[in-house]
């Protein structure tokens, strides 16, 4: 039987992202908080954080949303409350740091998909860590899907549903952001694999 995460613990923080992300798409934050180089170049900082967290589209977010619910099904019980902050500040400020400092070409950004990457590989490194074999398989499986992005470029038709062009060098810095935060956890499987007395 499939136990669903349901502790409010567990469902608060997800929640809270979803109605976060909501409720500016709902007031048409876009164009106080969206990524934009121009006014970001005029001290309008906030930009780099907070574009994590608009959408171009409500099916933009809708997609978002799926990732949220999807990586909640696999991983709520990885993070407390405080970690699941934690985690979507560092890769929210990460991507936007990224996109601002590598992706010239990049004027305009919104969304949680970079940022969702750096999320699902973290849970991925940590279901490692605990000893699920499934992670090892998500972790391969999104960097297949990673290097297949920069590869054959965005999706056209994700593009048209959004009405936007996909960010996949958002994807790959959250990526490599989620790598960041799991350090510590590659750190001890390092350890425990090359350096435990086998005796």
């Amino acid at each position: 039987m499939f136990d669903l995460p349901i502790n409010q613990k567990y469902i608060l923080p997800p929640l809270c992202l979803i109605l976060l992300s909501t409720l500016f798409m709902a007031v048409n934050s876009n164009p106080l908080f969206e990524f934009n180089r121009s006014l970001i170049e005029q001290h309008q900082w906030w930009r780099i954080v907070t574009s994590q967290f608009v959408h171009a589209n409500w099916t933009h977010l809708g997609l978002n949303v799926l990732g949220i619910v999807f990586i909640w099904l696999l991983h709520a019980e990885h993070r407390s409350p405080l970690r699941y902050l934690v985690h979507v500040l560092f890769l929210a400020t990460w991507t936007g740091m990224g996109i601002w400092l590598f992706c010239p070409s990049i004027n305009i950004y919104t969304g949680l998909s970079g940022l969702l990457h750096g999320v699902i590989v973290w849970g991925a490194v940590k279901d490692i860590a605990v000893g699920m074999r499934t992670g090892l398989l998500l972790f391969v499986g999104i960097w297949v899907k990673l290097g297949w992005e920069q590869w054959h470029g965005p999706s056209v038709d994700v593009g048209d549903l959004i009405d936007s062009r996909v960010a996949i060098e958002a994807h790959l810095i959250g990526a490599i952001g989620g790598l960041i935060l799991s350090l510590n956890l590659l750190y001890e499987l390092l350890k425990n694999h090359f350096f435990t007395d086998k005796k």
